[in-house]
């Protein structure tokens, strides 16, 4: 027991390794006793009757600490099925999750990099304890039944009404994978087809992350678009590296529930040296290409399709500067809904400084 009143964070660690095994809901019976001294402590819970509710809200404000970009961060979220829809996920496939972030196996992750999560989360947690007294965060979501695993999560994304020449267009500023009811969401990748690690803070690796379907407890987790990616290439000897522009379609996997249909990766990012290079001409290539592609999916076999949500392609990791990125997504926007103006279009970005580019009115001639 520290001075200030708190438990010590290996006794932390310990409690948090039992909850692994039985999850979130196991709090409704029993709440350990270094977890309750910390929530009754930072204000999570006035008493017996919503311990099991604050704490479990305290546990989601540590990952919070840790940062869901953070590898560990994003560890944790997947280990305690703290992303939507996986809170009543069995144990082995929360792991299966984590390790995946990782890119290792269950088992190296287990030996190696659970230790670290639990060491950081426990660390988190008295940090979240020792700050300033009062109501807990009004930004942390509720708990949720078990039966949550089967409805779709409402996160709000309203979207700013925007123009694109003479067609209207709905502009987010929202990470792409909270985006829902969208049929077509297009990825940003590179000429090799290798999406970015799931914990990389990029539209590719937030689609992977957000993809991915934990199935049966004897089952893997599916890393859904990458393993589809690689399917599609491994029928096509040779075809790497791509010539940019280039458009391949996979299913949504997971993103399903969010009403998404399909996934269309461009590739536009050619690798240089340590990093990449993209040709702001590959933009409008792959805008095209994106057309091109929902219209012979609509005919054949995908009729549905009806919109489509674009990012700020190449303007992440590709280096791209993102208002050239921005005008040259304009520009071949209006080119390609001129001449097939029966779409739906969204426009998602991360940065509100470019969203004048789509959403100011433009000038009188």
């Amino acid at each position: 027991m520290n001075p200030d009143g708190l438990p010590d964070r290996a006794e932390l660690e310990e409690e948090l390794r039992i909850l692994r095994r039985g999850g979130l809901p196991s709090l409704q019976s029993l709440v350990p006793r270094a977890l309750r001294d910390v929530t009754l402590h930072a204000g999570y819970a006035d008493g017996e009757d919503d311990l099991a509710d604050g704490a479990e809200r305290m546990i989601r404000a540590a990952a919070e600490r840790l940062g869901p970009d953070d590898l560990i961060g994003r560890a944790a979220q997947c280990v305690f099925g703290l992303l939507p829809g996986r809170r009543g996920d069995p144990a082995a496939d929360r792991r299966r999750a984590a390790a995946l972030v990782y890119g290792v196996s269950d088992e190296r992750f287990r030996h190696s990099q659970e230790k670290r999560v639990m060491e950081q989360l426990a660390g988190a947690l008295l940090a979240e304890a020792r700050r300033p007294q009062g109501p807990p965060r009004p930004s942390l979501p509720a708990p949720r039944s078990d039966s949550a695993r089967t409805r779709p999560v409402r996160v709000p994304t309203p979207g700013l009404p925007g123009r694109v020449g003479d067609h209207a267009v709905t502009v987010h500023v929202s990470p792409i994978e909270l985006l829902r009811d969208i049929d077509v969401l297009v990825s940003s990748e590179n000429v090799h087809l290798e999406m970015s690690k799931s914990f990389r803070p990029t539209v590719s690796g937030a689609l992977r992350r957000a993809a991915v379907v934990g199935c049966a407890p004897e089952a893997s987790v599916t890393d859904v678009l990458a393993e589809e990616l690689a399917a599609w290439v491994a029928a096509r000897p040779g075809v790497l590296p791509l010539s940019p522009g280039t458009v391949v379609p996979t299913g949504p996997g997971a993103l399903a529930e969010r009403g998404v249909s399909r996934v269309y990766h461009a590739a536009v990012a050619v690798p240089d040296g340590h990093g990449y290079r993209v040709d702001p001409q590959s933009i409008a290539t792959a805008v095209a290409a994106c057309f091109s592609r929902a219209r012979r999916e609509r005919a054949d076999g995908h009729p549905g399709l009806r919109s489509l949500c674009f990012p700020l392609l190449g303007a992440g990791r590709g280096g791209l500067d993102r208002h050239t990125s921005a005008e040259w997504l304009r520009w071949s926007l209006a080119d390609a809904l001129t001449a097939d103006p029966d779409w739906t279009i969204h426009i998602v970005t991360r940065h509100p400084d470019t969203t004048p580019l789509f959403t100011a009115t433009p000038p009188t001639p």
